[in-house]
């Protein structure tokens, strides 16, 4: 009997990390090159196939520590939620993680002045490609294409549904932020957004401001300040069922 507590702490490890190990494993290693030699690397979960479904997309962007060119580091944080049984099950999403170059950002923004420059980044202007290039070969609900991250990817999915709002049916920004300014043209997208209360490393007035922009718009978007949360915010979020029911249920 003494040695039956230290045997199931072993096998229950065991099981949760081949259950970690086998969700990551369901993302395929994936590059996409464009015409001028351009590429960018992202992992793609498919959830489920068939010749006759139409299958919603999510675009999730990795915070600015999981940039480089492993190809694995943006599995890190929160997209593993969208491959839970739960989630494939009821909503069977293509997901796309794609994984910032080292030194480069999703976001083009003024952080002196929070206002966002004309041209997207190289990485931002590559997404909207794959995006495009997953349309034309996946079998994509169009009307169904969402987009979440956190942190840095916070800051890009504001600037993704500023620089293209017609293209997002829905969108789950994470402790980021963005140009105010740029609000009339995204007002239409239902968006949720999070941040935690203690956050000292993105100013939590930056989602404040954002959900007070776009109510002076007239719309209605979500917003949970976890009290006692910090910059690890995403870690609630992207394990609340009641965010991805809310986030499939969107359709343009």
């Amino acid at each position: 009997m003494k040695y039956l507590l230290p045997n199931l702490l072993v096998i229950l490890f065991t099981i949760s990390g081949t259950s970690a190990f086998s969700q990551s494993e369901l993302f395929s290693y994936e590059t996409y090159n464009n015409a001028e030699g351009e590429t960018l690397k992202y992992r793609q979960l498919m959830t489920d196939y068939d010749s006759k479904s139409k299958y919603p997309l999510v675009i999730f962007l990795h915070g600015s520590g999981e940039r480089g060119d492993d190809n694995e580091a943006q599995l890190k944080w929160g997209v593993l939620s969208f491959a839970n049984n739960e989630v494939m099950k009821n909503y069977r999403p293509i997901v796309i993680a794609p994984q910032c170059p080292q030194d480069m950002t999703w976001d083009n923004i003024s952080f002196e002045t929070m206002s966002m420059k004309p041209e997207p980044t190289k990485p931002m202007k590559l997404l909207i490609e794959l995006i495009k290039q997953t349309k034309e070969n996946l079998p994509v609900d169009t009307n169904r294409i969402y987009i979440t991250g956190h942190s840095m990817g916070g800051f890009g999915t504001f600037d993704a549904i500023s620089r293209y709002p017609d293209l997002f049916a829905a969108a789950v920004p994470i402790c980021g932020g963005g140009d105010i300014s740029k609000v009339p043209a995204f007002s239409h997208i239902p968006l949720w957004i999070f941040h935690g209360a203690l956050d000292d490393v993105v100013d939590p007035a930056l989602s404040h401001n954002m959900v007070e922009a776009l109510t002076k718009e007239g719309a209605h978007p979500g917003f949970t300040q976890y009290p006692e949360a910090g910059h690890f915010s995403w870690v609630a979020t992207y394990s609340d069922m009641m965010m991805m029911n809310w986030l499939f249920s969107k359709s343009k």
